[in-house]
């Protein structure tokens, strides 16, 4: 019921309705005549009152209205829970939050993982009244993970830092918003170490701009090649073993044959203006379609340990090529609203089971080119962080 997106009234039962407005706002008003007179009393949006409250905000309603009291004028004397900020908790809105995105998380995992997050690891802050939900307590339950788990609780950390704000925007609490990174927390914590993933060791997303813009500095031609690895989040080999024949620049598109894929299919990778554009200012007049768009010194496919090498002289020895998926990964895990699935299919991962993917066809290609537009902008410094 409090999913509902079509513009209009629609009625629960017992006066009780549904408002969905122009602009995509929910709230929940209570319709009823007394002396003959018809009155509207707003209950809440639903960012804040999950639809059993309102309910039982409705019932509320209806026996002073059998008693021949009007509820909107006990309201101003008594209020109803509904206007008691504390009584609504951060599980409240949390709950309503999750409702209202779950359709963008078409992954079950991914549903799954959001309420666990919260839930299991931050159950102090779950059950307690949104307006109480201070830096203190956020400090401690980040603490507990910040170093033995700093992936998870990155995304913890912003998982809690998107429900107060929507619990700010619903009008039930005030001021800055406890779980903040930038200019917050970031004074409290230690910035979160590489990250790990396997044995690839990754760049944090945060350091990724200022690591573009050093190698931007730098006219080799590996250099480039690093960039559209980045910027594409492809793999290694897939972006050293390019050839024109498969960039459409018209399409701003990059078909990557199956037989250089690790999952044995072709690949389409949408390109960003920027990378486009990386590749456009490389291109001869002349270029032969099958020639490599990144050769070696003598025409072969560039070696791997030519980025490594890269790498090392910008003193970035720790890390690898390999990690910035990893980095992208994070960032779009952490930073955007970008579905689960839609991120693996930008890295060419399988997502689902076999049902599942026989019933996904597409590869989500205008989805992922939004993405890939949003990463490009945050990577390159065209778009900083919330």
């Amino acid at each position: 019921m409090q999913t509902l997106s079509e513009v209009g009234r629609h009625a629960d039962g017992g006066g009780l309705y549904l408002v969905v407005d122009q602009s995509g706002a929910r709230r929940w008003v209570m319709l009823y005549r007394l002396a003959g007179k018809r009155r509207e009393m707003g209950l809440g949006s639903t960012l804040a009152v999950p639809l059993a409250k309102a309910r039982e905000l409705a019932a509320e309603a209806r026996a002073l209205i059998a008693g021949g009291v009007d509820p909107i004028e006990a309201k101003r004397t008594q209020p109803l829970a509904v206007v008691q900020a504390a009584a609504v908790t951060f599980a409240d809105i949390a709950k309503v939050y999750m409702a209202d995105h779950e359709k963008s998380w078409r992954n079950a995992a991914h549903r799954r993982q959001w309420r666990e997050t919260l839930e299991v690891q931050a159950p102090e802050i779950w059950a307690m009244p949104i307006t109480e939900v201070d830096a203190e307590i956020v400090l401690t339950v980040l603490r507990r993970i910040w170093h033995e788990k700093p992936e998870t609780a990155k995304r913890l950390r912003g998982r809690i830092e998107r429900i107060l704000d929507a619990g700010r925007i619903g009008g039930h609490r005030a001021g800055e918003n406890p779980a903040r990174w930038r200019g917050h927390l970031d004074v409290m914590l230690p910035k979160p170490g590489k990250l790990i993933r396997g044995h690839h060791a990754a760049l944090p997303y945060d350091a990724v701009p200022a690591f573009i813009a050093m190698i931007r500095e730098r006219q080799a031609q590996t250099a480039r090649a690093l960039e559209v690895v980045i910027l594409t989040a492809s793999r290694s080999g897939e972006v050293r073993g390019m050839r024109w024949k498969e960039i459409d620049f018209g399409a701003s598109l990059w078909t990557v044959p199956k037989e250089r894929m690790k999952m044995g299919r072709p690949h389409r990778v949408p390109l960003s203006a920027v990378a486009l554009g990386i590749l456009s200012d490389h291109r001869p007049a002349d270029a032969d379609p099958d020639a490599l768009v990144f050769p070696s010194r003598n025409g072969t496919v560039l070696s791997d340990m030519a980025f490594a090498a890269l790498l090392r002289r910008s003193e970035h020895a720790s890390i690898t090529t390999h990690g910035f998926r990893s980095s992208f990964r994070d960032w779009a895990a952490d930073e955007t609203e970008h579905p689960r699935e839609v991120i693996e299919a930008a890295l060419a991962h399988l997502v689902g089971d076999e049902t599942e993917r026989a019933y996904r066809r597409g590869d989500a290609l205008a989805k992922r080119r939004h993405l890939m537009d949003d990463w490009s902008a945050f990577a390159t410094g065209l778009l900083s962080r919330a």
